[in-house]
This record gives C-alpha cells, structure tokens and sequence, in this order.
C-alpha cells in the first residue's frame, strides 16, 4: 500500500480516473515528448555519473549479459507461445511488444528504489537500451519468413498495399539503433561517465532536483493515455487478455531465476525483472506498425499500454523489488 502513497503514482492513477471519466484533461503531445527525452537524459546522466564512480567490472558485464540473453529468449518463448492461437504476424508483433522494455516502467522502478535507499548499479540504464532491439529484429524476421511461405510457390511476395518492401532486417536494426529516444540515453550516459562527480554537482538541478516532478507528470499523461486504450481489448480472445498479465509474471520470474544463477545483487536483479516484465508501447509499436502492416495494432498496442503497463507501475515494480531483495543476495 505504501507504493500507491507515493505522488508519481497517485498521478498515474489519477490520470487513469480521468480518462475513464471521460474528461478532456488533455497533456500537448509536444509537451509529453518532452518529458519523454528528458527523462531519458536524466537517467542517462545518472547512469553515468554511477559508472564513472564504480568502473567497468564484472558485476556490470554479468548484468549487461543476462539482459541481452532475456531479450533473445522473451521474444523467442512469447512467439512460441503466441503462435498457438494468432496468426504468426500477429504473434512476431505482440512477442516484440513484450521482448523489448518500457523505458517508463524502467525510470519509475528507479526512482522506487531511490525513494527508499536501495542500491543499483548505474550500468542498468545500458542494460535497458541493450535490450531495446533484439526483439524487434526477431519479430521482422518471422515476418518476412511468414510472407515467403504465404506467398505462392512459396516465393517471395511481391508488393502489396501498405506492405514494407524494403522492411528488411537490416534496415530495421538501423532504424532501432539510431532512435534519437535511444542515442539520447546513450548520449546522455557518456556525458556523465566523461564529467564524473563535477559534472554531476553541475546538473543535480536538472537531473535530481526536477526528476520527481517531471515523473509525476509524465505519467499522469500516461495514466490519461493507458485509460483511454482499454477499451482497445474488447472482445478480443482472453488468452490475450491473460497473456498481458501473466506473460510479465512469467518474464519477471524467468529474470530472477537468471539472476540467482549468476549471482546478480538485488537491486541489479529487481530491474532485470522489471525490465523483462516490461512491454513496449512506444519504439516497437512505431517500428511494429510499418514492418509488419499484417498485424492488429490494437492487440500489441491495448495490450501492453491498456493493461501491462498499469499492472507494472501499480502492482508488479512493488512486487519485484520485494522478491528480489528477499531471494538476492
């Protein structure tokens, strides 16, 4: 109970009261990009300042090699399962969703561990940006492995209306990997690593002091948002449904187990957890949406901003960090 006291969050519920109220309380889409790149540059900055405290050592190469390992099995295990009962276009979308990371659930989790004295590593905030396209490259590839095979003679198709002929799979790494949203962090990142503790005296105003107010209303825009695509899910199979919840339970579960095997300290542990149990409802669905046309939008994209989203933020980064803490040491 005492999560939901914080005030981030009682925006985001509020925000999602709003929205389910119908009110025309409304956040400028300029203004939520905004808020959107300086939260990426102020955990960019706070990674680094971190690293340029602790180093390169062999806690963040572990840590940086078991995300790039959840970020292949995710996807990979998600499409398996998916495959049984959607269309492989549909699966290759909703398993990328849910095999890249939220960059808010992300930021949120830190700001819950820095609320209460938890110790992190600052290396994770590369972890995160490393586990940002492995899955959108998979989910191209069983894509353009679908077409083939629905093609006639099983040879390629050829052009169809809205279809990306050239949504090939290096084309799609290079769009993941020179994502401004992305290079931001990165950039970001470097800049704390090269100034070190003088550079972070020099920017506590703007990446310590402001961050908690920039937080909160970053998500009550996207508690309005979150609302607002609920409805998105009506109908639909409640495999789907079930998927939402429980396939981030099972990711975060299948990170901890990584984590005890390698001995990754809690904090470290709690946000590969919650970086597993992350979907993406902003990069993947915009690169999802022209590679492959094929699939529904409101499946990748009601599921993970219409109900694992809010799930994260409300119930699983609390639950998270209380595993971790418990089973890490």
């Amino acid at each position: 109970m005492q999560s939901f006291l914080d005030p981030a969050i009682l925006f985001f519920v509020f925000g999602i009261l709003a929205g389910t109220l119908k009110s025309n309380l409304e956040i400028p889409p300029q203004v939520s990009r905004f808020l959107s790149l300086y939260l990426l540059m102020a955990l960019g900055l706070k990674g680094g300042f971190a690293l340029a405290r602790s180093g390169l050592t062999t806690e963040v190469a572990v840590s940086l090699s078991a995300a790039l390992a959840l970020a292949v099995v995710v996807p990979a295990l998600g499409y398996g399962l998916l495959r049984r009962f959607l269309s492989g276009y549909d699966a290759a979308a909703i398993a990328a969703t849910y095999g890249s990371v939220s960059a808010v659930t992300f930021i949120t989790a830190v700001q819950y561990l820095d609320i209460r004295g938890l110790k992190y590593g600052g290396h994770m905030a590369a972890a995160m940006a490393l586990m940002e396209s492995p899955a959108i490259i998979m989910a191209v590839a069983l894509a353009n492995l679908a077409r083939k095979r629905d093609a006639p003679g099983n040879a390629a198709p050829g052009p169809r209306a809205g279809a990306p002929h050239g949504a090939s799979v290096g084309r799609i790494l290079h769009e993941s990997l020179t994502d401004g949203a992305q290079l931001l962090l990165l950039g970001a990142m470097a800049v704390g690593i090269l100034t070190g503790e003088s550079g972070q005296k020099a920017m506590q105003p703007f990446a310590g002091d402001l961050f908690k107010g920039m937080l909160a209303f970053f998500l009550l825009d996207m508690g309005l948002l979150a609302a607002r695509n609920m409805g998105e899910l009506r109908g639909k199979s409640p495999w789907l449904v079930t998927y939402a919840i429980a396939g981030p339970i099972a990711h975060a579960g299948l990170a901890l187990v990584l984590c005890i095997a390698l001995g990754i300290p809690p904090g470290n542990g709690a946000l590969l957890m919650v970086l597993a149990a992350s979907a993406s409802y902003i990069a993947v669905p915009a690169v999802i949406r022209h590679a492959i046309p094929e699939a529904n939008p409101s499946l990748y994209f009601g599921m993970s901003l219409g109900l694992t989203f809010p799930f994260n933020i409300l119930v699983g980064i609390p639950l998270y960090v209380q595993i971790a803490h418990r089973l890490l040491h």
